[in-house]
């Protein structure tokens, strides 16, 4: 490359172009000056180049009416421009199934299109003798039909509506029987379904399927990350209009079992965006540099996916406080993260969620403004809430007494819990109705070794009802996995951590004496 300079070349111009993944991995001299003079990065394209991506990629397709490329370059995020043509060839190849199909259920008419005489709802087999193929006059039809005579297929086989239509329409469709068929965006959102973008292929990212039909109570603590994050991906624009830019990160800290994880889920699932699940200590490793290269390698797969939701589990045993006696490595990692979620580069659409039983022990500049700025503090539910949750759990429970319909039980649940359960998380309450299908099962089927002898049981599983003396059984059994001391200690964090909801010092004290 050092010799190939203007006259060596006899004043003919060699342009070298290279490519490649792996930048890094390049020799350094190879990246001096005189030799690869300029690097252009190419990185994942955001909303607006996915969707001129897509103009270009669809600029000869035939699409039907006002096609949304805004909403569909919105609905494939981490896409590059090789998703993208699968994707347009995914959609062509639904489109042409689709057409296929209507022609033959007759959804589809094509103009001037030459009506079959034969029934091809009969279960016969279509089969041609060659013999009288070869004696029968020459014609397009039979010519079309040609090869199809060697084998034999059913009337209901996936082929059979393209073997109609070749049999009905023999020449090549004029500008007018083209003129219906077209590339719907319909079919572009099933293609979605099977094209994987380059970025999950490693089954990193993924958008959960929990839902907030799934998730009782926890209305205030919905409504912060709604206004924090789900609105954030799903309308950007009003954001910048009044100057919010950079991503919100959220700490969620509280009781275990209150349903943090599960908060975390259903943001994701709501704002249609990827999510990353990240277990505190599936990062460490015993390596030097390997844990701060895995901390690297999560936001940077993140801004490749964006928008994209981190959710960090356990964060007390990925950043713990640094002190004196902290190891070297580990305030590494701690620093890592610090400079990852406000650093030099910008974060663009990478949310950040955490969630942790231990806020004392996280260090103090993981909560600072412009990092995890907003701290929610996840309560063990009231007495409504449990009500509740408990009817949330139980929609797919078969409630009923022999005293009572299923709305009696449903309201005697209610009311037990009410009365009974204070001090039980979410996680207990869902303990208590697996406890009460279990005891129900017991006193329906009777001891395990009749159930196994029973001919049977999946006939029997329709009169099998959960009753109210089923969860009172229960309820004996499941204690509440917070204890007293445990609940002081967190009213007495939230007074230092200021979070939501929020209530009086008097209530905290009138709840613990409870």
């Amino acid at each position: 490359m050092d010799d190939m300079s203007w006259e060596k070349t006899d004043n003919k111009p060699v342009v070298v172009i290279g490519a490649t993944n792996r930048p890094d991995s390049l020799d350094a001299a190879l990246r001096r000056a005189g030799r690869f003079d300029h690097e252009i990065a190419m990185g994942v394209p955001d909303d607006e180049a996915r969707a001129q991506i897509l103009r270009v990629l669809s600029s000869k397709l035939r699409l039907q009416g006002d096609f949304d490329f805004v909403a569909l370059a919105k609905a494939t995020p981490g896409y590059v421009g090789a998703d993208l043509s699968a994707l347009t060839g995914a959609a062509g190849i639904i489109a042409v199934k689709r057409i296929f199909q209507q022609l033959s259920d007759g959804t589809l008419v094509l103009p001037d299109a030459v009506e079959l005489k034969a029934d091809f709802d009969m279960d016969a087999s279509m089969a041609v003798d060659d013999q009288q193929s070869a004696s029968a006059p020459p014609s397009s039809s039979l010519t079309t039909a040609a090869p199809f005579s060697n084998f034999t297929l059913s009337a209901h086989s996936p082929a059979n509506s393209i073997v109609h239509f070749l049999r009905a329409h023999p020449d090549p469709l004029t500008e007018t029987q083209l003129a219906p068929l077209c590339i719907t965006y319909t079919d572009f959102t099933l293609a979605l379904q099977h094209v994987q973008p380059s970025s999950k292929r490693e089954g990193f990212a993924t958008v959960p399927d929990v839902t907030w039909a799934d998730i009782g109570a926890l209305h205030a603590t919905r409504e912060e990350l709604h206004m924090a994050i789900v609105q954030p991906i799903r309308r950007p624009e009003l954001f910048s209009a009044v100057g919010i830019v950079a991503a919100c990160g959220v700490l969620m800290w509280g009781p275990p079992g209150c349903g943090k994880t599960l908060l975390a889920k259903a943001v994701a699932n709501e704002s249609r965006a990827n999510f990353i699940s990240v277990k505190g200590p599936e990062l460490l490793n015993k390596y030097v540099g390997e844990s701060e290269r895995a901390v690297r390698q999560v936001f940077s797969r993140a801004r490749a996916s964006s928008p994209c939701v981190v959710f960090f589990d356990e964060l007390d045993a990925l950043v713990p406080r640094r002190d004196d006696n902290m190891s070297e490595s580990s305030a590494r990692v701690v620093n890592t993260l610090l400079t990852e979620l406000d650093g030099l580069d910008a974060r663009k659409s990478v949310y950040v969620i955490a969630a942790t039983n231990r806020p004392d022990m996280i260090d103090p500049a993981m909560c600072r403004p412009g990092r995890l700025d907003k701290l929610l503090y996840v309560d063990l539910p009231t007495a409504d809430e449990r009500a509740e949750i408990v009817r949330t759990m139980t929609k797919k429970v078969p409630l009923g007494d022999a005293d009572r319909s299923v709305r009696g039980v449903q309201d005697g649940v209610e009311a037990m819990v009410r009365e009974r359960c204070d001090g039980y998380s979410g996680a207990d309450l869902a303990a208590i109705v697996r406890e009460a299908g279990v005891a129900a099962l017991r006193r329906t089927m009777g001891a395990l070794d009749a159930m196994e002898a029973a001919e049977g049981v999946a006939a029997q599983t329709g009169a099998i009802r959960v009753g109210l003396e089923d969860f009172a059984r229960a309820l004996d059994k499941v204690q509440p996995s917070v204890s007293l001391a445990q609940r002081r200690k967190y009213l007495a964090l939230r007074s230092k951590f200021a979070g939501l909801p929020v209530r009086g010092r008097e209530e905290d004290d009138k709840r613990v004496a409870s």
